[in-house]
């Protein structure tokens, strides 16, 4: 079996997600998405975020079809050890050429071509300006 890692915040879905998510699922057999915890979506984006509680995320996302299990991390390490179980990792083309976190002990890494409009950041500003 082919274990296939996707990981991020993914406190607000939108397609881009979805077509994210449906791409790593279609180079395996089993789709294991990481979520950041809370505290640490705090740390990377600011006290005004997460939108969705981890709790609200994971559960959404377990809901998803492409979806076969979500992880929850609160650290490097953490993530580190989930990689280390994974065949492929897919990371979005904005990390081509940057360091990325568990690369050392990941298999493959697979790039998938981000989809510029889409954006939870962009979401969530476009939410607060209307």
């Amino acid at each position: 079996m082919k274990t296939i890692f996707v990981n991020g915040t993914f406190d607000i879905i939108h397609l881009g997600h979805l077509a994210l998510f449906n791409y790593a699922k279609s180079l395996g057999d089993f789709l294991l998405v990481g979520i950041d915890s809370d505290q640490r979506v705090k740390q990377l984006k600011g006290t005004s975020r997460p939108i969705n509680n981890e709790f609200e995320r994971k559960t959404l996302l377990e809901n998803l079809k492409a979806i076969d299990k979500v992880q929850i991390f609160n650290s490097d390490q953490e993530l580190i050890d989930i990689i280390s179980t994974c065949d492929i990792m897919v990371k979005g083309s904005d990390y081509i050429g940057k360091p990325i976190v568990g690369e050392h002990v990941c298999k493959q890494i697979t790039f998938f071509d981000r989809i510029n409009e889409y954006s939870s950041t962009q979401k969530i500003l476009s939410i607060i300006n209307r």
